[in-house]
């Protein structure tokens, strides 16, 4: 049975198995509450082949502090290591 991880977690059993991988509480949660993960099928494009904005948008959207300074690389790599 899965665990009730409160309202900040809206995936429970996501979050659970994220966690399993080994990925921080913090990474896990950010996954598990994304309405889009596990659904693109590795279908959405390479972060080289994305303008800034979109970059800069799905920063946005992980809560990556700082990417309003950051140029086309750093955003891919911040991305990358969130």
């Amino acid at each position: 049975m899965t665990k009730d991880h409160g309202p900040s977690i809206k995936n429970d059993k996501k979050y659970e198995a994220l966690r399993k991988k080994g990925m921080s509480e913090k990474k896990a949660a950010r996954i598990s509450n994304d309405p889009n993960s596990g659904k693109k099928g590795g279908k959405a494009k390479d972060y080289e082949d994305r303008s800034k904005q979109e970059l800069y948008e799905k920063a946005r959207q992980v809560g990556i502090n700082g990417r309003s300074k950051m140029t086309k690389q750093e955003l891919i790599t911040a991305l990358r290591n969130s």
